[in-house]
């Protein structure tokens, strides 16, 4: 028996992910494949929203309609495979009946995003860019309106423009004192 897995990628209808990995995942328990499927991932990362004043973390899916398992190769055959392609939402492998193994680079790239995902935090669904106006939502300058000068994603402050008594004054906020002007 081999021990190189290989990763290979499963469409299924698209906002249905979650279940259909759970499925997938108790149709592995019940025929006891767990020695050689090892693993069903969606593919997702957590980002987040400013929503008033508040920051929402979601996790959004990288690949949506897309779930990766993770198998070995000489095993994952036939009826394992009609099996899988039978849950219901399942539309079918990358293959058909016969699943073509994603190459690793890809497999890698896609999983790594996963990871930095978890080790990194969140991203922002909407980032703010330079340019933009904004609201100031909290602190000394709530309600003010102004430009963004800068944006420090890595420390999550940014620096506006406001008018102040008719001259433009440079405001360092977080994240979290702003939000995108209407």
């Amino acid at each position: 028996m081999s021990d190189e897995k290989k990763w290979y990628s499963l469409r299924v209808i698209s906002g249905k992910e979650k279940k259909i990995k759970e499925r997938i995942e108790l149709e592995i328990k019940r025929n006891e494949w767990t020695d050689f499927i090892t693993q069903v991932i969606v593919p997702t990362e957590k980002v987040y929203k400013i929503r008033t004043g508040k920051k929402v973390i979601s996790e959004r899916n990288i690949l949506p309609g897309y779930i990766l398992v993770e198998a070995d190769p000489a095993r994952f055959t036939g009826e394992v495979v009609q099996a899988i392609a039978n849950v219901p939402n399942v539309i079918h492998f990358l293959g058909k009946n016969t699943p073509i193994p994603m190459q690793n680079s890809e497999a890698n790239r896609l999983l790594g995003k996963v990871d930095e995902s978890k080790d990194a935090g969140e991203q922002m669904l909407e980032p703010f860019l330079v340019g933009e106006t904004v609201k100031i939502v909290d602190g000394p300058f709530a309600d003010f309106i102004g430009d963004v000068q800068e944006v420090n994603e890595d420390k999550k402050k940014l620096k506006v423009i406001v008018k102040i008594f008719g001259r433009g004054t440079e405001v360092e906020l977080n994240f979290m004192q702003i939000e995108k002007s209407q």
